[in-house]
């Protein structure tokens, strides 16, 4: 197997979208082809399978989205140890997969030696699996305080002695300083280490820039293996930083839809398809904003929901919701959301705060106490809302009843029980085939909780719940998985045209034939 680590000089600079491409234009070439990320700190997770099992564990979404490029299965090999912050200085600690612990920053760097076994792991397995492996860093190789035992960035590359390309984003200004400072603060077998650089996100006319290139490559020996142009409406599944416009400025808005900007929302890409969607306009409500007139509001998933949900309450954003709900809108609760909605969150054993006990909205009669083991779990599940048959040939392809599935994930800490969850939103059958129910549906109509992520990945589901907020719009669906199919393939076609591919599968052949000389 080759290898090759793209690291960049600042996070988002682009390593995530570069491995993304390269891992679409490789699997094209037809290179069986896998992504890999040491170290991920991110909120925004995906479900993957633990080996050839059926168990399944935990990985950034960033990853999960680099496997689909790929064109392979998600395993959790492709991202042994994620970091899911909690708090600002303490971080849940997630190890092929599967959650070991909550550990504030300094507890982490002692574990990170046996964070790297983990690693080594989950890369030797992979060794026997590909034939050519994408490596992304994490934030930037020159972080001198992060230097020692490093295992995302240098200290990986060097434990696994492979080749790296430093990528740098020119949208920010500085882009020379950013690569010649990065090199020079690097140790002298690292920076032999470096075989290349990208530039990312430019715009404007390219002659203009040949003169900083000659330059670069004259001062620091290493070619520019391309120049990324700026693509202003790419839209993938983020790594962990929120988009918070919709993308398409064109709206012909028939829904409004409001997201509550909790300080730990997670799987925030749950609603990308919405924001995506010309006819909804959906708003992130920040800090110190009152929630604005709107057809929904949604709870979004939360990393730390006690804490999240005092952030809420004392936003003045609870009483909002309620006379939200006294002027006949909708409320939606996911996940951590769901859990939001109830009358109490016990958290006896400190999962996520010291908090043992808080009262939370009380908009459905049911209490949630967080759990130590965490439920990680894909399914089909049939969506339970009631919508009249008449009502249903409105929506696009006349949907029947019994058609109206979600395939989703669920990721969460806690069992929420009581009466609510009598009437539930969505059922499945788990592993062992027993009928599993989500979430509720409040007596009235107004309110949904679900533990279901990805509700809105696909055309039937979006369009049912769209209906249910607004029985009198006939809103389209997008279909997620279809879009971001066209956009990798978008991503791709632009790393052949402006990266020299070629010469950067040569660099790395080379390199194996004849190691870091």
């Amino acid at each position: 197997m080759q290898t090759l680590m793209i690291q960049g000089t600042t996070s988002d600079a682009g390593k995530s979208t570069l491995v993304a491409g390269l891992c679409r234009a490789l699997a094209n070439r037809q290179f069986n082809t896998a992504p890999f990320k040491p170290q991920n700190m991110a909120l925004n997770s995906a479900v993957a399978a633990i080996g050839e099992s059926d168990e399944v564990g935990e990985i950034g979404r960033a990853q999960a989205l680099q496997a689909i490029a790929a064109k392979v299965p998600a395993q959790v090999d492709f991202n042994p140890i994620l970091l899911k912050p909690n708090s600002d200085t303490g971080a849940q600690v997630i190890v092929h997969g599967k959650a070991i612990n909550n550990m504030e920053a300094a507890a982490y760097q002692d574990y990170k030696k046996i964070a790297m076994d983990a690693v080594l792991d989950s890369y030797q397995r992979l060794s026997e699996q590909f034939q050519y492996l994408l490596v992304e860093g994490a934030g930037s190789p020159a972080e001198i305080n992060l230097r020692a035992g490093d295992i995302a960035n240098m200290g990986f590359a060097e434990a696994v002695d492979c080749p790296v390309i430093i990528i740098a984003d020119i949208d920010k200004g500085g882009v020379f300083a950013h690569l010649v400072g990065t090199l020079a603060l690097l140790s002298p077998t690292e920076q032999a280490r470096i075989k290349g650089f990208v530039i990312n996100r430019f715009r404007g006319d390219i002659s203009l820039l040949q003169s900083g290139l000659d330059w670069l490559e004259q001062e620091t020996g290493k070619p520019v293996l391309g120049v990324l142009p700026y693509l202003h409406d790419l839209a993938l599944d983020a790594e962990d930083a929120l988009a918070l416009a919709n993308v398409n400025d064109a709206k012909i808005e028939q829904i409004n839809i409001a997201v509550l900007l909790v300080p730990h929302i997670s799987n925030h890409t749950d609603f990308d398809s919405l924001r995506l969607n010309p006819s909804v306009n959906l708003h992130y409500v920040r800090v110190g904003q009152a929630i604005p007139a709107c057809d929904l509001i949604i709870l979004p998933g939360s990393k730390n929901v006690i804490g999240d949900y005092q952030f809420l309450a004392a936003q003045g954003w609870a009483e909002q919701i309620k006379q939200h709900l006294r002027y006949g809108g909708k409320v939606l609760g996911i996940c951590g959301g769901l859990q939001m909605l109830g009358d109490k969150i016990c958290d006896p054993r400190g999962i996520e705060s010291s908090v043992a006990e808080q009262s939370t909205l009380g908009l459905a009669d049911f209490t949630t106490e967080l759990t130590e083991e965490k439920a990680l779990v894909q399914v089909t599940a049939e969506l339970l809302l009631e919508i009249e048959l008449v009502e249903r040939e409105l929506l696009e392809n006349k949907l029947a009843a019994e058609s109206i599935v979600i395939q989703g994930y669920e990721i969460h800490c806690g069992i929420s029980q009581g009466s609510a969850m009598a009437q539930p939103f969505a059922r499945y059958r788990n592993q062992q085939g027993q009928l599993i129910s989500d979430g509720f549906i409040s007596s009235d109509g107004q309110v949904i909780g679900t533990y279901l992520h990805g509700l809105f990945d696909k055309p039937a589901p979006t369009q049912a719940i769209l209906h249910w907020v607004k029985p009198q719009s006939a809103v389209p669906a997008l279909d997620l998985d279809q879009h971001r199919e066209q956009e990798l393939e978008r991503l791709a076609t632009v790393c052949e045209q402006h990266l020299n591919i070629d010469r950067l599968l040569d660099i790395t052949r080379e390199f194996y034939r004849h190691g870091n000389e």
